[in-house]
Formats: structure tokens, sequence, C-alpha cells
């Protein structure tokens, strides 16, 4: 037989490997190299990869072990609530008063804030909803209705949600820290504030020059100690439920620009009342009876009472805004706001408990396996939640199609020169989103808990793995 026609032959009985398989192989390969890297020794690691509009699984390693998701939980919170709630809703806060204007213009009754579970209430990140803007509305609704002074109090009315704000299963060291700011019936400035450092020489204490805004219903004690540079901020605010007094703890690196940490609102509905009375004092209209909440009212054995003539209405973003800076900023609030609100939206007592189980049950109904998806809150912040892979990518492909994708896919930021959530914990690095290979849109989640070493060095490894489906 010829040279030429052997060639011939053992070409056509050459195996042939498609595309897919090619993938399928480098990322097995991929897989194994982290799996076995030092750092991953005593780890769980888990990759899963789907076609995003076939469904068909590319590759799954690990796909059905549950693990701690950080912040890539955002993902299904924000499906699951861009499914119930829509991508046009937005949330209204109602402003009003009780009683009766007399002659003079002298509000005899209470002005009050009913919160609607707006996350966005005074935030900074949206024109129209700013602090100053928010006032400025409120303030001129009261001179709209001739009101002079109130001889009564202003209320933050924030009973929508209950009194629980933090989920459980959160830890007490991030209680306190503007990450880890507790849900509110009525959020304000996304429940956080700052704290402006005054640092020094290395071992020497840190104190507190002032806080932005003032708040001079808190009481600060730093026992906070300057660090060498390179060291980082490791400070940390500590303020017991129902306390008044906020405890700064932990170091803070002498190269460190900014100078200031941001800490947690206790009670984000006062301080919407106490702004909105110091600025109706400043234009005078004098408040007789100051600020108070829902809690404060509460703790004096008060109702809080129902408004009885609307003044104005304030809207929220919409949905779409709100998700593009909850998984572009990864704002733990937000999430944690809108897992109570599709509680609310399904007739349900508007708590973290009942939106896990409304979430829970609508995956269910779409055929994902409820153990599969085991969490206690919708940000990710808590070392408790179990979710696979298998199932955060099931949810991600379920987004195609759909008539806010592109809402949900713009909102993902761009790591890695990809569209992707990232999730970070102690000892907890994970990657979720989309990625096209080869004209095929794919969708991916990847967790790696508990690994040791640095976090710089796992992601750079974990990105070895995702390079495969560029």
């Amino acid at each position: 037989m010829k040279f030429r026609q052997i060639l011939i032959i053992s070409l056509f009985f050459a195996p042939v490997v498609c595309p897919a398989q090619g993938l399928q192989s480098k990322l097995q390969a991929a897989f194994n190299r982290l799996e076995q890297d030092s750092q991953c020794k005593y780890a769980s690691v888990s990759l899963t990869v789907l076609d995003a509009k076939t469904g068909e699984t590319i590759f799954a390693a690990n796909p059905n072990m549950g693990l701690a998701t950080a912040s890539t939980l955002k993902t299904i919170t924000s499906i699951t609530a861009f499914n119930i709630l829509g991508r046009d809703f937005q949330y209204q806060t109602q402003f009003g008063y009780t009683g009766t204007i007399d002659a003079g213009g002298t509000l005899n009754g209470d002005v009050i804030i009913k919160g609607s579970g707006d996350p966005t209430l005074g935030s900074w990140r949206y024109a129209g909803h700013k602090e100053s803007e928010v006032l400025t509305q409120m303030t001129t609704a009261l001179q709209k209705a001739g009101i002079k002074k109130i001889n009564g109090r202003v209320i933050g009315d924030d009973s929508i949600f209950g009194s629980q704000s933090v989920p459980n299963g959160w830890i007490w060291m991030d209680v306190g820290n503007y990450y880890g700011a507790g849900t509110s019936g009525l959020t304000w400035r996304e429940n956080q504030f700052d704290i402006k450092l005054r640092t020094g020489r290395a071992d020497s204490p840190i104190g507190v020059s002032r806080t932005v805004p003032s708040m001079p219903y808190l009481d600060f004690k730093s026992e906070l100690v300057n660090a060498p540079a390179g060291t980082g901020d490791n400070a940390y605010a500590y303020l017991p439920v129902g306390g008044k007094l906020m405890y700064l703890r932990g170091t803070y690196a002498q190269d460190q620009e900014k100078k200031s940490i941001s800490a947690a609102i206790p009670d984000p509905a006062y301080d919407a009342a106490y702004r909105l009375a110091d600025t109706l004092q400043r234009i005078g209209i004098m408040v007789t009876g100051g600020a108070e909440s829902t809690g404060t009212l509460t703790a004096k054995g008060q109702q809080t009472p129902q408004i009885g003539q609307n003044l104005t209405t304030i809207l929220s973003p919409t949905l779409s805004k709100i998700v593009y800076w909850l998984n572009q900023k990864s704002i733990n609030l937000y999430a944690e706001q809108l897992l109570k609100t599709v509680a609310w939206k399904q007739g349900k007592q508007p708590s973290t408990d009942n939106g896990v189980e409304v979430e829970q049950n609508f995956w269910k109904a779409r055929g994902i396996d409820p153990n599969s998806l085991n969490v206690v809150d919708g940000s990710g912040l808590s070392p408790g939640d179990r979710v696979t892979t298998m199932t955060m990518a099931t949810v991600l492909k379920s987004a195609k199609g759909t008539d806010w994708y592109a809402d949900f896919y713009e909102s993902l930021p761009t790591y890695n020169n990809m569209k992707m959530k990232s999730g970070s914990i102690l000892n907890v690095l994970t990657y979720a989103g989309y990625q096209t290979h080869n004209g095929r849109e794919l969708c991916f989640s990847i967790m790696v808990n508990n690994f040791n070493g640095s976090s710089r060095g796992i992601k750079e490894k974990m990105f070895r793995v995702l390079d495969e489906l560029k």
C-alpha cells in the first residue's frame, strides 16, 4: 500500500474531538490543578458550567456539593426578585401627618414617614433620591400644606418589616459595620455613616475626630490601635442591640489614606426622623416633640400612629436600577431588603425567614431541590449559607430569554474580563456569571470553601480555570 493511501486511511479513522469535548478536557485539567493545589489541600471545590440557552451541562465537578456562597448568592436573590416583583417594581414611601392644622398653621399632631422597605431612600447613588433631595421633598410638602409649626413629633415608621433587623446566622464581627447594616422598613442613607479617625504612630491609640453626618445621639469608645504600614484596615465597629455606645476595635494601618471607617446606623427610622426634624427647625418650623421611631416608641410602651392625611409619596428607583447597584457594589442591605420584599409580595409577613421560604418554593416549582438552596439570608454574608454550583448555574440559566435579562447581565461586574459576580468571606471565594466561548454563551458557578493562604493567590488560580471559558 502506498504511503498516500495509508495516510488517507489513518486520517479517516482518526478520532474527532468536538469543541465541547475539547473544552471539557481543558476544564477538567484546569480544575484538577486547582483542586490539587496546596491552597486547596483541605478545601471543598466545585465548578458547574452550563449552556446558557439550552441548559446542557458542559462541565461539572462536585456539582451537588453544598457550599458557602458568599456574595454570589446575590445573583439568586436578584433573579428571584426580578421574577416575583418585575423589573419596573418601585417602593412607595408615604409621608403625611396625624391630627389637624389650625388657622395659624400649627399642626396639632405628628408628622410620619412610613417606610415600605425602600433600600434607596436618601442614597447618594441615584439622582433625585439623595438625602438632601428627599428632605426637600418632605419639607416642601409640609409647607404646601400650610404647616408652620408642629405641636407633636416627627416619627419614622419602619413597622412593615418587623423588629428583627439582622438575619439569623450573621456573625458578631460583621454586625455594626456598614456591610452588616441590618434591614429596616424605613432605611436611610443605606443605613450607614462614616467615622473619621485620628491616627498616629504605630502601636499608639486611635481616636475619633468626628462622624459624617454628625451622630449626636451616639457615643464612641475607640480601642483601635495604629498598625504598621501595609497591614490594611482591620477596624470593626460594635454596637449592642438597643445601645448607644459604639465600640471601635482592631487595627488600622498608618498608610491607609481614607482615615475613616463606615459603620451601621442602629435605628435608621429614627435617624431619618431626626434629620427631618433638624431640617425643619433650621428653616423655622418648630417641632415640639422631637424625633421618634417605631423602636423608640415601643421602648416607651407607645404605639406608632397611622397617617391620617398623606402629603406625598416618594417612589424608589425601579428594581432594575436597584439590582444594578446591588450587584455592582455587592450591597448586602439591598439583597436583604429584596428578600423580605418578595415575602411581602407573596402575601407573607416580610421577614428574612419568610423570604427564604418564598425563594425556595419558587425554585422548587421550577425543578430545583430546596435542599440544594439551603440559605439563611439573601446576601451571602452568613457563613451558614449552603448552595450547590449546579443550582446557582441553573438559576443563572433561567434568566436567559426574559425581558429583564439585559438589566441583570448589565448589573454584573467585570472581573478577569468576564461578566460575573464575586463573593468573599473568611476562607471562601466564589464567582458566578456568563461567558461566551466560540460563539456559545455559557453560565457558570465556581466555589472554593476553606482554602488556606491569601485570597489573592486563590483568586489567580480560580481565574486560570475560568480562562478556559474564554
